[in-house]
């Protein structure tokens, strides 16, 4: 971050400096997997913010969702609050320091509103918020992980190495990582149990940011994060039962489960390969075997228990949102780069046949996509999870890559009046939720680098 401010120096919330008027917060909205139909076949429930935004100290404040874009105080082009000039030079010079996904074409307003998003949710000590209200204001591994993925490939190297120490510092030793964590990164907020994905999201985030920076920075990126991937990689390793899959944990839907979801398993995965490649490049013959040896295995049991229709539970019809995580950028986008990720059985074509299948079970009435298919039918569509779509189909051929950009489309249509993606879009095309989600932006990053290097 371009501002000189020390580490953990900014404060995370200012209600007395609220932009809000006249409008309750509602924080009692449910967590992903606990939605339930109310009297109306489709939900109503609100937008409860426009997005975030820094003041002249620094200090997180909510913007309010009344009125139009003219009305939101913001100095143009930033996530700052009038008067917040100097805020407001670092946010411009920081974007400029880097590249724009997407560039020249009709999303480039759209990435510089998502780029803007995570550098004002990403705190000093490099803990990203989720989103700005409720029980979003706590850093999910998961969506630091494509935070910090999102900043290397858009060249803010050292913003995404701070994310990922923040998670080195917060693993536990035997390299587990919790659903969530406060944003001192002191330990979870809550008793939810730990999430087996995050351990492979983490890895993967690593690869992806090595590959990403500079080729004179790797060894000291590598060096950096010893620590996280010695860690994470024995958990992963050790994750990988006896059928080769892991056990049942919750995943990004974030309930509790009593079978393995693919949600976990190809995370994992993405996880093991990122490690087998690590330690190729440490020259770690032990490191790449064992990681390697574990991603055979686990890649084997997916194809043997999730194929051809790769659905939400072994041998299930009923897909969910998880299938892009078995295209790139989770996995290798060729044969000659998978020999160095533990090599890939899972069959490219099928996972694509899949991943339009279980679009079309998602869809919803406002025109972006459910969770999966056994959601609620309560009408909303959900931005990460249309992004997570887009962003699998990117990689694809001619008529995936026009898939994607119709999801592009729909995401930019339905940013709030500030132009951060909510959590929600309602049946009728309402923004709803919170917001900035920045899942979905980094995601909506990804996905346009990802068109843009095809």
């Amino acid at each position: 971050m371009a501002s000189a401010r020390r580490a953990g120096e900014r404060r995370w919330w200012r209600p007395e400096l609220a932009l809000v008027v006249g409008a309750a917060l509602v924080v009692t909205l449910g967590v992903a997997g606990t939605n339930h139909l109310g009297r109306t076949p489709y939900s109503d429930r609100p937008l409860y913010l426009a997005t975030m935004a820094l003041d002249a100290d620094g200090s997180l404040v909510r913007v309010d969702v009344d009125g139009d874009a003219d009305d939101l105080s913001l100095l143009p082009g930033t996530r700052a609050v009038a008067g917040a000039t100097t805020e407001a030079a670092e946010q411009r010079a920081w974007v400029a320091s880097g590249d724009v996904p997407g560039a020249g074409t009709r999303w480039e307003g759209m990435a510089r509103d998502a780029l803007l998003d995570l550098r004002t949710m990403t705190l000093d000590d490099g803990a990203v918020l989720a989103a700005g209200s409720g029980p979003w204001r706590y850093a999910w591994p998961r969506d630091g992980a494509f935070v910090a993925v999102a900043y290397a490939r858009t060249g803010h190297l050292d913003d995404a190495r701070r994310v990922l120490a923040f998670y080195q510092r917060a693993q536990a030793a035997d390299g587990t990582v919790e659903a969530r964590y406060l944003p001192d990164g002191s330990g979870p907020p809550d008793g939810r149990a730990p999430q087996t994905d995050g351990i492979g999201w983490l890895l993967w985030a690593l690869g992806q940011t090595v590959d990403a920076a500079p080729a004179a920075d790797r060894p000291a990126v590598l060096a950096q994060f010893q620590p996280l991937l010695d860690r994470a990689t024995n958990a992963a390793v050790r994750a990988v039962g006896p059928t080769g899959l892991p056990a049942p944990s919750p995943d990004y839907w974030e309930k509790r489960e009593s079978a393995v979801t693919l949600g976990t398993a190809a995370p994992l995965l993405a996880g093991l390969r990122a490690a087998a490649h690590l330690y190729g490049l440490l020259d770690d013959g032990g490191g790449v075997s064992a990681a390697s040896a574990s991603a055979q295995r686990l890649d084997a049991a997916i194809e043997a228990g999730f194929a051809p229709s790769y659905g939400r539970y072994p041998g299930s019809g009923a897909r969910d949102a998880a299938v892009a995580f078995l295209l790139p950028p989770f996995v290798p986008a060729s044969d000659a780069a998978a020999a160095g990720y533990g090599g890939v059985d899972v069959d490219e074509a099928e996972v694509r046949d899949a991943l339009h299948a279980a679009a079309q079970q998602m869809a919803r009435p406002g025109g972006g996509l459910a969770p999966g298919a056994h959601w609620p039918q309560d009408g909303v569509s959900w931005t990460p999870e249309t992004a997570l779509v887009a962003l699998g189909a990117a990689s694809g051929g001619a008529a995936d890559r026009a898939f994607a950009t119709r999801l592009l489309d729909w995401l930019d249509d339905h940013r709030t009046v500030a132009g951060s993606f909510p959590e929600k879009v309602l049946h009728d095309g309402s923004p709803a939720g919170t917001a900035p989600l920045v899942w979905t932006s980094a995601t909506v990053l990804l996905t346009l680098a990802t068109l843009a290097a095809r």
